[in-house]
C-alpha cells in the first residue's frame, strides 16, 4: 500500500473534499500540511453536509486519525469552533483521533486585523485575501517571531514571546496611525483558551513514524490549489504557504520518501476565487453559466468563483512543478449541456506563441489563450459510474486532457455524490 498526496492542481475549489473523503475510507490517517481556515472543503456523506475548514476531512470517518501538521497556521478559537460545530452534527472528536503539532503557527486578532488593514488600503494593490490573517501569520513565522501552539504551554515563556511579537506589529500600526495592541489581554485570551489547544498537541514527525512502522496508510490532504503557491503559482496573487505536493513532507515532519503517489484534483474547467490573472476568465454568457451549474461559491467565504474553459497549459505546468502522478477530474456534469467545449493548448503572449505561463505578473495578465474546441455531448453525465458509459464526446474530451497534459487521469467525478465516481486507478494501490 502507498501513502497519498492529495494537491489541488489549480486554483484550489477543485473538489479535493469529495476526493479526499472518498480515499480517506481506505486511508489509516489523514493529515494536513500547510495553509489555514482561509480554505475549505465540503463533504456530502448520506445526504449530511459538512464544512472543513481546518479540520482533515478524515474526522468525519470512526477510526481514523486526523492531524494538523506544523505547516498549517492555527487560529485557535477558529479550531474550537468548528471542533464543536463538527460536534453538534454527531462526529466524535477527541485527543484520541485528532492530533495537533505543536510546533504550530497560531493566528493571532492582530493578523486578521493587519490582513484587513492592508487589503483596504487604497494604496496598495488588492491580493483578494480573506482576512483570516493567513499571510501576517506566516510572515511572522518566517520572521521567528510567531507564536506556536507548545508556546502556550508556559506563561512565562508566552510572555516573553508575545512581548517580540508586539514590539514589531505596534511599530507596524504605529505607522498605519493604529493604537497599540494590549498584550496583557492578549495573553490572557491565550492562556484561557491553552487548555483546549495543548489536549490534541503532539510531536508530530515522532507519530508519523510509528504510523510508517505499523504501515498505516497515510493520506496528506493539500489545501487550495498548485497555482497559488508562494514560490510557483501567479505571484503575487497567491496564498503565503507552498501548496505544491513536497510540502507535505515539510509540512508534518515526515521525509520525502514517506510519498508514494500524488493525485492531482483538476476541475473540468477552470476557476479562481480573488483577484489576479486569469487566461481563460470567460466573462460572458458561458462564464455565468459554468458558475450557475456549478453552484462556483466558496465555501469559506462564499464568494463567487470566476469561471473559464479548462486551461491545459497550467493544469501540466503545476503536474510538472509538484511531481503529480494522476489527476482526478471532477464536476465532468457542468459540462454537459455546452454545444461546444474549449481547452487552452497554449498563449499568445504580444504575437508569440508559448507553452507555459510566464513568471512575470505583468505578462501573465497579457496572454491570451489559443483553443482547441470538442464538441459537446449534450447528455448527461451525472451519476455515471463506468467510463465507457460516458458519451464518446465525454470519452473524447478526456483522453485529450490525459495526454496533453501527460498525467494519467486517474478517476473522473460525475456529481457532488461521493458514490458517483469512476475510478479508473485506486492512488493507494498505483
Amino acid at each position: 500500500m502507498k501513502n497519498v498526496v492529495v494537491v489541488g492542481s489549480q486554483w484550489g475549489d477543485e473538489g479535493k473534499g469529495k476526493i479526499v473523503d472518498w480515499l480517506s475510507s481506505e486511508a489509516d490517517v489523514v493529515i494536513r500540511f500547510q495553509g489555514g481556515h482561509n480554505a475549505g472543503h465540503t463533504l456530502v456523506i448520506d445526504g449530511k453536509i459538512y464544512k472543513l475548514r481546518l479540520l482533515p476531512s478524515g474526522i468525519v470517518r470512526k477510526n481514523k486519525i486526523s492531524i494538523i501538521g506544523n505547516g498549517v497556521v492555527v487560529d485557535p478559537w477558529a479550531l474550537i469552533d468548528e471542533i464543536e460545530e463538527i460536534k453538534k452534527k454527531g462526529v466524535e472528536i477527541s485527543e484520541q483521533n485528532l492530533f495537533l503539532s505543536e510546533s504550530a503557527t497560531l493566528i493571532l486578532p492582530i493578523h486578521s486585523e493587519l490582513d484587513a488593514l492592508r487589503e483596504d488600503n487604497a494604496k496598495n494593490p488588492k491580493i483578494g485575501t480573506t482576512r483570516r490573517g493567513i499571510g501576517p501569520a506566516y510572515e511572522d513565522k518566517v520572521g521567528r517571531r510567531s507564536i506556536r501552539v507548545i508556546d502556550l504551554l508556559s506563561e512565562k515563556n508566552l510572555d516573553s514571546r508575545l512581548k517580540i511579537l508586539l514590539d514589531h506589529h505596534n511599530s507596524l500600526r504605529k505607522g498605519m496611525g493604529k493604537d497599540k495592541y494590549d498584550k496583557n489581554k492578549l495573553k490572557e485570551d491565550l492562556l484561557k483558551i491553552a487548555p483546549k489547544i495543548l489536549k490534541y498537541s503532539k510531536p508530530i514527525w515522532k507519530k508519523i513514524e510509528e504510523f510508517k512502522k505499523s504501515n498505516k496508510k497515510i493520506l496528506f490532504e493539500g489545501a487550495q490549489g498548485i497555482l497559488l503557491d508562494v514560490d510557483h503559482g501567479t505571484y503575487p496573487f497567491v496564498t503565503s504557504s507552498n501548496t505544491v505536493a513536497s510540502s507535505a513532507a515539510t509540512g508534518t515532519g515526515c521525509g520525502v520518501d514517506t510519498i508514494n503517489y500524488i493525485l492531482g484534483i483538476t476541475k473540468a474547467y477552470t476557476t479562481r476565487v480573488g483577484e489576479g490573472p486569469f487566461p481563460t476568465e470567460l466573462k460572458n454568457q458561458i462564464g455565468e453559466e459554468l458558475g450557475q451549474r456549478g453552484k462556483e461559491f466558496g465555501t469559506v467565504t462564499s464568494r463567487k468563483r470566476r469561471c473559464g474553459w479548462f486551461d491545459g497549459v497550467l493544469v501540466k505546468q503545476t503536474i510538472k512543478t509538484s511531481g503529480i502522478n494522476g489527476i482526478a477530474l471532477t464536476k465532468l456534469d457542468v459540462l454537459d449541456e455546452f454545444d461546444e467545449i474549449k481547452v487552452c493548448i497554449a498563449y499568445d503572449l504580444n504575437g508569440k506563441q508559448i507553452d507555459y505561463l510566464p513568471a512575470s505578473s505583468e505578462q501573465q495578465f497579457e496572454v491570451k489563450p489559443i483553443y482547441k474546441t470538442f464538441k459537446g455531448w449534450k447528455t448527461s453525465t451525472s451519476g455515471v459510474k463506468n467510463f465507457n458509459d460516458l458519451p464518446k464526446n465525454a470519452q473524447n474530451y478526456i483522453s485529450f486532457i490525459e495526454e496533453f497534459v501527460e498525467a494519467k487521469v486517474s478517476s473522473v467525478s460525475t456529481s457532488p455524490e461521493r458514490k458517483d465516481t469512476i475510478l479508473i486507478e485506486d492512488p493507494f494501490k498505483a
